[in-house]
């Protein structure tokens, strides 16, 4: 670590020594500049108005919530004095805090009460508080969830608010979170509200350089969000776990600009010896019976894939949703990354090449379709989020699918209403199957008419890498997929609040040919090679869906798994959950020959070429030490 005045001391940040302390070099130095100007090209960072008005809202919300300690206080009897002395705080933490937001970005904002109010008080007085304010919309509090939360609008900037009640009588204005004693006599939701600023503030004090720790998250984030591997809930990297790689990163080179950190991210990471654990400090006990990350003592920590670690007690493991397939999506875009940036260096590419978008929508040639509908927009809000919770496990249960090299899914669900004037609209929507005259019509052309309604309904979506042709093989190949579908409609409907009359959750699978308009881009196209076939291909399109009813067994046996299962005609699912009967028919589907991505698990290793660290530094330092 340098100090102020020049001076090299032995001390440093991290589990391990740094790779290097040495200074960047004017190279390195001169493409940092360029990458600073490409961020603010591609709308990175937020104007100053913008800015100016997060501030004040801030502010407001700060006022906001003493006054939401001090009303609640009297209503407990509390004298007027001691009401106001009970204070109340507001912490941000996130993208925010961390200082990497962008224009429209959201506030993660912690609200820290005193012992006397409740989180009953928070949504019952709180939120009612919030919807009476001046400037505030879209007010929605979601008690039930993991951590529960109210989302607003305040002058146009969106606003996540938890809440923490400390086992303390009055709140001061100057208080720290740092203190793990302050844990002590708190249910869990509130130690996990308590976690996202803590862990925030501990990432920002584990740097050695703020200024390139932030200007190299900026590229990562906007990176992984062009690449798509930008989603916690889907098994990739969440906006904490992305910080602490980078941060680590800053630690293994203290005295680096951010073009410099940026380089050797990729090429670390893509090299990094997982399971391996990332750690910024080393894990420490603390006061509170609750488990932290221990892969010697627990099991399910030993499971996970890339475990990166939170600093703040108690640790946790930030990735625990990663699957074999997330794992080799990111590996390979670490791969591509680093050689886009070995090019930026020696100026035969430039950084807009890195921030290129995903080409999910062209990749693949079969697609599973996920689709959540309800015919109510407060309910679909609920349904699709709990379907997508599940996707993941839909993916694993693919990845032991025989044949089936990789299920990738897509990092957000995409979104219509479909204005229907009869039940069997309504069930093809549903379905998947939106025609055209539905996706013409708007809401005031079903104003009046009978039986007429609308259908919410929240697309997800898994590409299927299949692998290889094997050498010799002849004909058509098949694959199997009704067992982890089925598995998959099961698992959704076991939530508590499912409801088979208002809910409909349909599985297909689709070819790219048939990928709908709204997943591109205007003016991008998917290629329509497909369509060269007859035009019989269209007529069984309902073909493409799987089972929606996981307790009524096919007509036909299963195959083996050397074969595959897609059945012909799914079961429809209508708005109101009625289903329709099932006949299923095998249907077999050619498989390509995959020819890139990740066709390359069955090559020699010695014939891949890796990114490698500039001559004199080893990565094996990084992992050296600190390991539990």
């Amino acid at each position: 670590m340098t100090t102020s005045n020049g001076a090299t001391t032995s001390q440093h940040l991290g589990v391990t020594p740094p790779i290097a302390t040495s200074e960047s070099n004017p190279r390195e130095k001169e493409v940092t500049s360029t990458l600073l100007e490409e961020l603010k090209r591609q709308g990175t960072f937020e104007s100053e108005d913008e800015s100016k008005t997060r501030e004040i809202v801030l502010g407001r919300i700060a006022a906001l919530v003493k006054k939401f300690v001090h009303t609640v206080a009297l209503r407990e009897g509390l004298s007027d004095a001691a009401a106001t002395a009970a204070g109340g705080k507001i912490f941000t933490f996130g993208s925010y805090r961390l200082g990497v937001h962008g224009p429209g970005s959201d506030i993660d904002t912690l609200c820290v009460v005193p012992k006397h109010v409740s989180r009953e008080d928070f949504f019952d007085v709180f939120e009612h508080m919030l919807k009476d304010a001046e400037g505030v919309a879209e007010v929605s509090g979601v008690p039930d969830a993991y951590v529960p939360i109210i989302k607003i609008k305040m002058s146009g900037i969106p606003i996540d608010l938890v809440m923490a009640r400390l086992a303390l009588s009055t709140i001061p204005d100057d208080l720290s979170l740092q203190d793990d004693n302050l844990l002590r006599n708190l249910d869990d939701r509130c130690v996990r509200s308590l976690n996202g600023s803590r862990v925030t503030d501990e990432i920002l004090r584990l740097v050695p350089n703020v200024s390139v720790f932030r200007d190299s998250l900026r590229c990562i984030k906007l990176w992984a969000q062009r690449r798509a591997i930008y989603s916690n809930v889907n098994g990739f990297l969440g906006g904490v776990a992305w910080a602490m790689l980078v941060a680590r990163i800053c630690q293994l080179y203290p005295n680096a600009v951010a073009g410099a950190i940026v380089s050797r991210f990729f090429i670390i990471m893509y090299q990094w010896a997982w399971p391996q654990p990332v750690l910024l400090k080393q894990i420490e006990d603390g006061p509170l019976p609750v488990r932290v990350w221990n892969p010697k003592l627990y099991p399910a920590d030993r499971a996970h894939r890339m475990p990166i670690i939170t600093p703040a007690y108690p640790s946790m493991c930030a990735t625990h949703n990663v699957t074999q397939s997330t794992q080799m999506i990111m590996t390979e875009e670490f791969k591509k990354a680093s050689e886009i940036v070995d090019k930026v260096i020696i100026n035969k590419a430039s950084w807009s090449d890195l921030f290129a978008k995903h080409d999910f929508f062209h990749k693949y040639r079969y697609y599973l379709q996920v689709i959540a509908s309800t015919g109510s927009p407060e309910l679909q809000v609920k349904w699709s989020g709990t379907v997508e919770s599940r996707v993941r496990q839909l993916v694993m249960k693919l990845e032991y699918v025989e044949s089936l090299a990789l299920a990738h899914p897509f990092i957000k669900g995409f979104e219509q209403v479909s204005y229907c004037i009869n039940d069997e609209e309504v069930r093809s929507v549903a379905q998947g199957e939106v025609s055209e005259a539905v996706a013409r019509r708007k809401k005031e052309d079903i104003e009046g008419v009978e039986g007429a309604s609308a259908v919410y309904s929240t697309t997800f979506y898994i590409g299927l890498a299949v692998e290889p042709k094997q050498p010799g093989a002849v004909g058509p190949r098949r694959l199997d997929i009704s067992y982890p579908t089925t598995e998959f409609t099961k698992l959704v409907k076991m939530w508590e609040k499912f409801d088979e009359q208002k809910m409909g959750i349909v599985v297909r699978h689709i070819k790219s040919s048939a990928l709908p308009e709204y997943v591109f881009d205007d003016g991008e196209r998917q290629p329509r090679l497909a369509q060269k076939r007859p035009k019989k291909e269209t007529t069984d399109r309902s073909s493409n869906t799987s089972p929606d009813m996981p307790n009524k067994k096919p007509r036909h046996s299963l195959p083996k798994m050397s074969t595959v299962t897609l059945p012909h005609e799914t079961v429809k699912v209508s708005e109101n959950g009625d289903t329709l009967p099932h006949h299923g028919v095998t249907s077999s589907v050619e498989r390509p020959a995959t020819n890139g991505l990740y066709a390359n698990n069955t090559k020699d290793s010695a014939e891949i070429k890796s990114p490698h660290l500039p001559l004199g530094e080893n990565v094996a330092i990084a992992t050296a030490t600190g390991a539990p």
